[in-house]
């Protein structure tokens, strides 16, 4: 697997946004995934460097209560997979706490699958199918 990209949780997307494009990114893809109440901004930088700007809809949803707890900042890193149902069937025989048993619609049309923070030390882990 590969790095496919780092979701940072903000508060204001317009402002995030901002003081990534001073850094050289671009915005590449916006939109919403009205299933988890996020706003998303994917951004590019050199060399395939992604970083998906993550902002809740509210504060009961995923990203919400994840600011209230841990104000902005890391939200998760993914990585890219052809085989997203394999790959979670050999982390789970593993010991990898799943948080989806099966992948579920992401932004941009991906499918995606998340695992625990405690099998990623401390960090949520997402699987993109790319």
């Amino acid at each position: 697997m590969r790095l496919h990209h780092v979701g940072i949780a903000v508060e204001d997307l317009e402002a995030a946004k901002a003081r990534y494009l001073l850094l050289g990114f671009r915005v590449v893809a916006e939109g919403e995934v009205a299933h988890q109440g996020v706003r998303v901004a994917l951004l590019e930088g050199e060399g395939e460097a992604l970083l998906e700007l993550l902002a809740p809809l509210g504060p009961e949803t995923p990203v919400g209560r994840f600011l209230v707890k841990r104000g902005p900042g890391l939200h998760h890193l993914a990585f890219a997979t052809p085989r997203i149902e394999e790959d979670l069937a050999r982390l789970k025989a593993e010991g990898a706490r799943l948080i989806d048993e099966a992948p579920r619609p992401g932004f941009g049309g991906h499918r995606v699958a998340f695992l625990h923070p405690s099998f990623g030390l401390g960090v949520l882990w997402e699987l993109v199918e790319a």
